[in-house]
């Protein structure tokens, strides 16, 4: 009996639609990162792409738990001394609510060359619209 190697020919993507409104951000982005990767499938090879498109609706709706919303930060460098800029999680929501799904997902997938690819199968949307209608996207529970 020989042990099955999906590969990616023989594979279809599958887009998902999720609505992230009064979702927990942690909890969903675990499932997007788990359908993103393709582990939910029966086929699922660690060394091939077996994961699926996702898209994220109502993406300013999103909800932590406790105090994290005064009290989360969010880093990042301009790679030029002195250049770190810092935003909590209420000044995030406002200016880029798309970025906390975004960093929440980015943080969950395989630190190796399949991150950049995977993410790029993310798309994330503020409101109900979405330009992928075309794709017959099916509803992801989360």
């Amino acid at each position: 009996m020989k042990t099955y190697s999906a590969k990616n020919t023989d594979l279809e993507k599958i887009w998902f639609v999720v609505d992230a409104a009064d979702k927990n951000v942690g909890r969903l982005a675990t499932k997007i990162a788990t359908t993103l990767r393709g582990k939910d499938k029966p086929q699922f090879t660690p060394h091939s792409d077996t994961g699926d498109f996702v898209i994220v609706l109502n993406a300013e709706k999103v909800s932590f738990t406790g105090k994290k919303w005064a009290q989360k930060t969010y880093y990042r460098h301009s790679h030029y001394p002195g250049g770190l800029k810092s935003m909590n999680a209420e000044t995030m929501l406002e200016k880029k609510p798309t970025e906390i799904i975004r960093k929440a997902v980015w943080g969950m997938l395989p630190k190796n060359k399949w991150q950049k690819k995977l993410i790029a199968r993310l798309k994330i949307y503020t409101g109900t619209e979405h330009p992928h209608e075309a794709q017959v996207p099916q509803p992801l529970e989360v």
